[in-house]
């Protein structure tokens, strides 16, 4: 009878303890952001090998307001083993119920790598020059929701940058003009978009339209006048709860008086994988791709991806004979659930070689 009372006597207070525990728990604040850190291994024919280091916080501004994606600001850290070295500030916020957001970045560093010139053809061996690029970069852009999930406003970018050869010219190789070896580029732009997504991270269904135009004047400070346009649109079909297909279609236009390192870019993350960025590039370019997309258990997923573009000096000019397919596979990491923010490897295969690219979140 002792031992039942005192056990009896202890009960209540047991009890009592884990509602008080229960109820510190429920006043608790939940946290108002997810950190993600991630470590990016780069090897690359163009700039070496090293280390990108990149950290982003992902919040929302008030978490009652249900109805704009969540806010990302981050920090970028790299080098490599030829002496590029740099870093980059810069985020993504969305506000007001999701009528306004704006872009920011600024950027400060130095690149050593090895520029193919313009115009490179396919099956035709490259000649590469070894070029150094200094300085620092801006970029801004406001823009607002006018209904039906559009949202337009104005962009501004400017940079000043030094360039010039790493080591002796190459015989037959791209010529570096005196005008862009120590200057300035400046433009004023607009940014029209309609986001149908589900999510910025990882949609499973919906589209993204996005036109930008950029105007390069001598008037905002820019030592060349020119203008770069571009138009991508990519669409979402969810197969099943976890698959799915995932498509992506661009195109570029530089025109006027555009230097070398404003040309369409062919070959970076989220146009065509399996090309080295900068291998090809000039005034004009389209790419096109597609990319299937499985969870698998735990917080890993597969992906399988192809596509097809290429480049010209103008738009007759396109070949289908010179025509720069490209396909590949890559392995996911879910970095945060919450947000399904993945760790991306992607191997690719193209028509001049092969490419490993790693990074944080979707190629698109």
């Amino acid at each position: 009878m002792a031992q039942a009372t005192a056990q009896t006597a202890t009960k209540p207070a047991a009890t009592g303890s884990s509602k008080q525990k229960a109820t510190t728990a429920s006043t608790k604040k939940p946290k108002r952001g997810q950190l993600v850190v991630a470590p990016i291994p780069v090897s690359s024919p163009a700039v070496g090998s090293g280390l990108v280091l990149v950290g982003l916080y992902v919040f929302k501004f008030k978490e009652s307001d249900k109805t704009s994606p969540p806010s990302v600001v981050g920090l970028v850290g790299a080098f490599t083993n030829n002496g590029s070295r740099g870093g980059v500030l810069g985020g993504r916020l969305y506000f007001s119920e999701n009528k306004y957001q704006t872009t920011f970045a600024v950027a400060k560093g130095r690149a050593n790598f090895d520029f193919f010139g313009i115009g490179r053809r396919p099956n035709a061996q490259g000649i590469s020059v070894p070029l150094t690029v200094k300085g620092t970069i801006f970029f801004g852009e406001f823009m607002r929701n006018v209904g039906r999930d559009i949202f337009i406003g104005p962009r501004f970018q400017y940079r000043n940058l030094d360039i010039g050869l790493d080591g002796p010219q190459t015989p037959g190789g791209f010529e570096l003009p005196d005008i862009d070896r120590n200057t300035v580029s400046a433009a004023l732009g607009i940014h029209v978009q309609r986001d149908k997504r589900d999510s910025t991270f990882y949609p499973r269904k919906g589209s993204l339209l996005d036109v930008t135009g950029d105007f390069f004047a001598k008037g905002l400070g820019s030592r060349r006048q020119y203008q770069t346009y571009k138009v991508s649109y990519q669409l979402y079909h969810s197969l099943a709860p976890k698959d799915v297909l995932a498509y992506r279609g661009m195109i570029c236009s530089a025109n006027q008086n555009v230097p070398f390192y404003d040309l369409c870019l062919y070959g970076t993350q989220s146009n065509l994988r399996g090309y080295t960025a900068g291998e090809f590039q000039n005034r004009r370019m389209f790419a096109t791709q597609a990319e299937y997309r499985r969870e698998l258990k735990g917080r890993f997923g597969v992906v399988a991806f192809g596509g097809l573009g290429g480049i010209a000096r103008r738009w007759n000019e396109f070949r289908t004979d010179e025509l720069l397919p490209a396909a590949g596979a890559g392995l996911r990491f879910t970095l945060d659930k919450k947000n399904h923010i993945n760790y991306r490897i992607d191997f690719a295969v193209g028509r001049e070689g092969h490419t490993l690219s790693i990074g944080i979140g979707e190629a698109f």
